[in-house]
């Protein structure tokens, strides 16, 4: 890993150079990341005190409506920061529509959630359906230990708005590199099996599937109906929800394929139970229905060449600073 030095961007979009800067952090940034794709919001610059507050944040359950989940019940550091579930629970615990999709690298992207209905992750933290302003200021605002963290690190009171920057400043630090891929990449020939390194010619050319996993972060950022989830009387309409428009009915955003080894089930819906399940999905075509995506077609692949996608998807398998993972001690 190489250490980093941020300078904050004017806006809250802009990707950022790694120089140096009067108010600085030094990220570690894995082999195979792009540091010049790091996108940290203006107003939410990191600091280690903030990073530290978010992970205790991260992993308490008191800021929930009924004090019995946090981030981490849908986020599990051990599944890839995803859930092991098909889909996620509430705080009541009743399933919701989804299957909470992986944070890590989210510090190179900015519209969160399957479908983009948030313009950032402090955006998305502020309006998690588990809590409220009211439950955070109400369950939080009376540790002293917290009391003390905000008005050091944001010079107020315990708040919604500072329990959801703090939170986003801890995310940005989940960032997964330096795999097998990034090490072949780099020039360690032997650092992929003979399977993978054909499945990576096959991912990269006949089975297509770099149209929209591809970049450093093996994701296009779009939205995409692959047919998941459009049968029925009620189907997740996704990306249209926020658009309102036809081409983006059941479309959900492309997933980062890092760590996806480690993250099943797999689908919004997770409605595929393991990678295998995935490759031969996309190597029939998906489902076909009215608003299906153009990259979506049959795929000639044989079941030898199936293994070998999934073989290489395996080698995206990274590594994460094993102090993200650490559970922190939370203020009484």
């Amino acid at each position: 890993m190489t250490g980093v030095l941020l300078r904050f961007a004017s806006t809250a979009v802009l990707a950022i150079p790694a120089v140096a800067a009067a108010q600085e952090f030094r990220l570690r940034v894995p082999l195979g990341l792009d540091e010049r794709a790091l996108v940290i919001p203006a107003d939410n610059p990191l600091t280690q005190e903030k990073i530290d507050l978010g992970k205790q944040l991260f992993f308490d359950r008191r800021w929930s409506k009924t004090k019995t989940v946090s981030c981490a019940s849908c986020h599990q550091p051990q599944r890839g920061w995803s859930d092991d579930r098909r889909v996620s629970a509430d705080h009541d615990g009743r399933p919701t529509r989804r299957h909470a999709p992986t944070i890590i690298n989210r510090a190179f992207g900015t519209i969160e959630g399957w479908a983009g209905h948030r313009e950032s992750t402090e955006d998305l933290l502020a309006k998690l359906p588990f809590t409220s302003a009211k439950a955070i200021e109400a369950n939080l605002g009376s540790v002293p230990g917290y009391q003390t963290q905000f008005q050091r690190v944001f010079g107020t009171g315990v708040t919604a708005d500072g329990v959801a920057k703090a939170i986003a400043a801890f995310q940005r630090t989940l960032l997964s590199g330096n795999s097998a891929y990034d090490r072949h990449r780099a020039g360690n020939a032997d650092a992929l099996s003979a399977p993978a390194r054909r499945g990576l010619a096959l991912f990269e050319g006949k089975a297509a599937c770099a149209k929209c996993h591809n970049g450093f972060n093996f994701s296009d950022q779009g939205f995409h109906n692959t047919g998941i989830g459009t049968g029925g009387e009620n189907p997740d309409l996704g990306r249209y929800e926020v658009t309102k428009r036809r081409v983006n009915k059941s479309a959900f955003k492309t997933p980062t394929l890092r760590d996806v080894a480690l993250r099943g089930p797999y689908m919004h819906d997770g409605s595929l139970a393991t990678l295998k399940e995935v490759v031969a999905f996309y190597a029939r075509g998906g489902i076909a229905n009215p608003a299906i995506s153009p990259e979506m077609s049959r795929l000639d692949l044989s079941a030898s060449e199936q293994d070998d996608l999934v073989a290489f998807l395996e080698s995206l398998t990274g590594e994460i600073a094993p102090e993200t993972a650490k559970l922190p001690v939370l203020p009484p």
